[in-house]
C-alpha cells in the first residue's frame, strides 16, 4: 500500500495530512479549506497587531501620567512598617505634599497641583527628572521659591525661565490690613520638563520646604510619604496592609483609575471581537470536513472494508482539521509579527500622521509573548473543536450502504 512508504507515519496522520493539501486544486472543498485557512490567519495577525499596539498605549500612560502622579501617598512621615514580600515591591518612599493651587501668570489665571518634593531623595526615581528640557532639577532649592513646570503649561501661561508666577494657597491663610486673605508667593520658573502627557498641564513642582512656608506650617509634620512602586498596577496587597494598619492614604486610581479601566475595557472589547472571527474562520472548518467527508466517502468506506475502525476515520478528519489550523496560526503569528514590527513604517508610507509614539511618531507597541502563546492555543482549541462533528459523521459512515451508493 502507498502509505508503506512512511512507515513512521500512523496510516490516520497520513491520510489526514493528505486530505488536508486536496489534489485538485480547482475543487470548491479546496477552495473552502484555503478560505477558512487565510481566515485563521488574518484574525490572528489583526488580534496580535491590535494588542500590541493597546499594550503599547496603555504602557505609554503608565509611564508618563504615573511617573507624574503619586503612586501611592501614605498621610503620615516616618518608615511604614511591611512584610519582606511587600517592601520588595516598593521601589522609594520619599517625603511628599500636594495641594491645589491657583497660578497666575500675566495673561492666565489657572488652578494646579502644586508637589512639594524633596530633589535629591526624588533624583533617581521621578521621570520628571528625566526628561528636564530646560533648567535644572536642582533649581529646587531651600528657601529659593523655584518652580519646574511642563513645557505645555509654559505655553499656556506664557512664561520662560527666570520670569514669575503668583501661587496662591487657598488651603492657607494670613492675615493682612484688608483681613483674612489666601497664602501667596511669587516664585520663579527655574526649569521646564516635557513628558507629553495629560497630567503634564496640572502638576508644578516645588521644594518641599518652600510649600510648608507658602502653606504657613512651620515644620514637615503636614507631610505625607509618596511610595514609587516597581509596578503601579501591583498596589493592593500594600493597601491593604496599610487599612490593616489603620493608616489614611491615596493611591493613583482615585484621579486616574477610569482612564485605565477605560483603555482596559477597550482591549478587552477588542480583543473578543476578533476572537469571534478566528471563531468564525475556524469553524468554517466545519464546511471543509463536510464536505471532504462527503467526498471521500467512498475511499472510506474502502479503507474501512480493510481493518480501519470508526475510532482511526474519526482520527483522519480530526488531523485534517488540525493541519489547517496549524496552517493558520503560524501563517497568522508570522504575518501578525511582521505587521507589528514594520506597522510605523507602514503607517509613514501612507502619511498617517499619527504620533503616539515613544520617538514622537507612529504608534507605540508592545508585544507580549505570553498572549501570543494564548492566542494561538486558542485558536488552535477551536480548530480543534470545529473538527468534532465532521470526524463524528465520518466515523459513522457505514461501508455496505456507501459503496452501494456509489
Amino acid at each position: 500500500m502507498r502509505f508503506s512508504l512512511l512507515p513512521s507515519l500512523p496510516i490516520s496522520a497520513f491520510i489526514g495530512l493528505r486530505y488536508s493539501k486536496t489534489s485538485n486544486k480547482r475543487s470548491f472543498v479546496s477552495f473552502i479549506n484555503l478560505f477558512s485557512v487565510v481566515g485563521i490567519a488574518l484574525g490572528i495577525a489583526s488580534l496580535i497587531t491590535v494588542l500590541s499596539v493597546m499594550n503599547g498605549l496603555e504602557g505609554q500612560l503608565k509611564q508618563k501620567i504615573l511617573g507624574i502622579l503619586p503612586h501611592i501617598v501614605v498621610d503620615n512621615r516616618g518608615p511604614i512598617l511591611l512584610s519582606p514580600a511587600l517592601q520588595n515591591q516598593i521601589l522609594a518612599s520619599t517625603d511628599f505634599v500636594e495641594q491645589e493651587v491657583v497660578v497666575q501668570s500675566s495673561t492666565l489665571i489657572k488652578g494646579l497641583f502644586l508637589q512639594g518634593i524633596d530633589t535629591s531623595a526624588e533624583k533617581r526615581h521621578s521621570i520628571i527628572a528625566k526628561n528636564i528640557i530646560a533648567g535644572e532639577w536642582d533649581s529646587l532649592q531651600l528657601g529659593s521659591f523655584n518652580v519646574l513646570i511642563s513645557q505645555s503649561l509654559a505655553s499656556q501661561l506664557r512664561v520662560s525661565i527666570g520670569q514669575r508666577l503668583r501661587v496662591i494657597s487657598p488651603s492657607a491663610s494670613t492675615y493682612t490690613p484688608l483681613g483674612r486673605m489666601p497664602s501667596q508667593r511669587l516664585v520663579t520658573v527655574s526649569g521646564m520638563f516635557q513628558l507629553d502627557s495629560e497630567a503634564d498641564e496640572k502638576v508644578m513642582l516645588m521644594n518641599i520646604n518652600d510649600v510648608a512656608k507658602l502653606s504657613r506650617k512651620r515644620d514637615l509634620a503636614f507631610a505625607g510619604t509618596r511610595l514609587y512602586l516597581n509596578d503601579a498596577f501591583q498596589y493592593q496587597a500594600i493597601v491593604d496592609e496599610l487599612d490593616k494598619q489603620g493608616l489614611s492614604y491615596t493611591t493613583w486610581r482615585e484621579r486616574q483609575g477610569p482612564l485605565f479601566d477605560a483603555v482596559g475595557m477597550e482591549k478587552n472589547m477588542m480583543s473578543l471581537m476578533l476572537f469571534l472571527i478566528i471563531a468564525v474562520a475556524a469553524f468554517n472548518i466545519v464546511s471543509a470536513l463536510v464536505m471532504v467527508v462527503t467526498e471521500k466517502a467512498s475511499d472510506i468506506a474502502i479503507l474501512q472494508t480493510q481493518g480501519l475502525v470508526p475510532r482511526d476515520v474519526m482520527l483522519i478528519f480530526v488531523l485534517n482539521g488540525i493541519f489547517n489550523g496549524i496552517k493558520g496560526v503560524i501563517s497568522g503569528v508570522v504575518i501578525g509579527l511582521l505587521l507589528v514590527y514594520f506597522l510605523n513604517d507602514i503607517l509613514a508610507l501612507l502619511g498617517s500622521g499619527l504620533a503616539f509614539g515613544p520617538d514622537g511618531a507612529g504608534l507605540p507597541i508592545a508585544m507580549k509573548f505570553s498572549e501570543i502563546v494564548i492566542i494561538s492555543a486558542v485558536s488552535l482549541g477551536l480548530c480543534i473543536l470545529a473538527t468534532l462533528y465532521p470526524a463524528y459523521k465520518a466515523a459513522s459512515i457505514q461501508p455496505a450502504n456507501s459503496l452501494q451508493t456509489q
